[in-house]
């Protein structure tokens, strides 16, 4: 039965995770009972006539949005027809409407005069600037449109083609993943290294992992579920995705965080258990999790689930005080001493007994047990202003992979997705810099191929400026 209500609960329950507790003052509607109860007759009897005029709601006028002065004006004067001779303008109405025109693919004709020498000294022509894809007709500001558009607008390439096709430009399928391909692996890979290498230097880091289906060689048709490791540098607004052949075993996280010396954010993923006894390294667990299992224990045991939830609630309303009120990280630290503290202290001593009083597989029971076998991991984050409640940091940088793993359905093979790892942890990186994609990747393009390898760094979008 506990089974069926979860069930109905994910398909049909609101998804919302933040607890809203039920207002006691609420009033309520009750549908059984008398319809009048005798104390009422002689009130009904003795009631006069009341006539009800309903006041009508004034309806609020819609305002339309100012058209921005940015966009391109292109404009149309349209005279009166038949002006008699002697009318003198004194005006002019003007009106504007939102016009759209597809997007432009043009070709850059690059032209290189030859010039004699005299006396048959040769010829002299200037240098080809350096191309994106030597060999390739394909330049730097279509190659970021169709990855962005692909890894950032979550359009598969085939409907980027038939885009094309209706402006009457034509791509074959293979010649633009070769495109992809070639960019990935020659240009944006050693990128993507020099990423990860900042993101794992720093001292704090959240890390989650995703699934993505994989076309399997062994099954024809087929696809295996791999998975990919996000690792977020909070401080830095950097992130990479990281994918190892689609494994989700512990051996990957170990090679991935084998230099790293600091504090880890996770959840509850028994693959992180061994960094509670690494040297120089923290482990700090998802208060989001733990308020994910008690709120889907809510109609398994109402009231624990209540309290637990509750707790968790007031947790909450104080890192979004901290946050309004705009508290510096020493600040953030010692209101969480004061306030938090003492709330985790009887949270834990609440879970530890109810650990022993709840059914161990019922949703309460995995909801103690989970919150209680990783609670130290939970306190951590009031040590520090800097850490942050949750690992939803990590988790927001995979929402992009889960828009587009249901557009573009599966990547091909390993490789595949290993590229996709790529892509998205760069384009990821800009939307947390706040860098247009589209125009940050055009600019890369055309200047990495001559760029120091020293000074990739230079090139990430949180460190980029656009050359003039």
């Amino acid at each position: 039965m506990a089974e069926l209500l979860f069930l109905r609960q994910q398909i049909y329950g609101h998804s919302a995770e933040r607890f809203v507790p039920e207002d006691p003052n609420q009033l309520r509607l009750a549908f059984e009972g008398m319809e009048t109860i005798p104390e009422e007759k002689e009130v009904v009897a003795e009631e006069a006539v009341v006539t009800y005029v309903r006041k009508k709601e004034e309806k609020k006028q819609p305002v339309r949005e100012a058209i921005p002065d940015h966009l391109r004006r292109e404009e149309v004067v349209i005279e009166p027809e038949n002006i008699p001779e002697g009318a003198v303008r004194i005006g002019e109405e003007v009106t504007e409407k939102l016009e759209y025109k597809p997007g432009e693919v043009y070709v850059l004709h690059i032209v290189r005069p030859k010039y004699a020498l005299p006396q048959g000294q040769g010829i002299i022509i200037a240098e080809l600037p350096t191309q994106v894809l030597p060999k390739s007709n394909a330049g730097a500001s279509i190659l970021a449109y169709l990855l962005v558009s692909k890894y950032q607008d979550h359009l598969p390439f085939y409907r980027i083609l038939e885009m094309f096709r209706r402006i009457r430009v034509h791509f074959a399928a293979s010649t633009v993943n070769d495109w992809a391909c070639a960019v990935t692996d020659l240009l944006l890979r050693p990128l993507y290294e020099t990423l990860k290498k900042e993101v794992l230097g720093c001292d704090y880091i959240n890390i989650d992992e995703s699934t993505i289906p994989v076309m399997d060689r062994d099954k024809p048709g087929g696809t295996k579920k791999g998975y990919f490791w996000i690792v977020r540098s909070p401080g830095q607004n950097q992130l990479f995705f990281y994918y190892d052949k689609g494994s989700r075993a512990q051996r990957v996280v170990v090679d991935l965080l084998r230099s790293f010396k600091g504090a880890v954010q996770s959840d509850g993923y028994g693959a992180y258990d061994i960094y509670e006894n690494k040297k120089d390294v923290m482990l700090l667990g998802c208060m989001a999790h733990a308020r994910r299992k008690f709120e889907q224990a809510q109609d398994n045991d109402p009231l624990r689930a209540k309290y637990a939830l509750t707790v968790i609630q007031d947790l909450y309303a104080i890192e979004r005080k901290a946050k309004n009120d705009g508290l510096d990280y020493e600040q953030i630290r010692q209101l969480r001493m004061v306030k938090s503290y003492p709330i985790l202290q009887d949270f834990e001593k609440w879970l530890y007994e109810n650990n022993f009083k709840v059914l161990p597989k019922s949703l309460i029971g995995k909801a103690v047990t989970y919150t209680y076998s990783i609670f130290p991991r939970l306190v951590r984050y009031v040590c520090d202003g800097r850490y942050n409640i949750d690992n939803n940091a990590a988790e927001n940088g995979i929402r992009p992979l889960a828009l587009g793993r249901k557009n573009y359905l599966f990547c091909g093979n390993d490789e595949s997705a290993g590229r996709t790892a790529v892509i998205y942890s760069l384009l990821g990186s800009c939307k947390l810099a706040g860098v247009d994609p589209m125009a940050w990747l055009t600019d890369v393009l055309k200047r990495i191929p001559d760029h120091s390898s020293q000074r990739l760094s230079e090139l990430l979008p949180n460190n980029w400026k656009p050359l003039n």
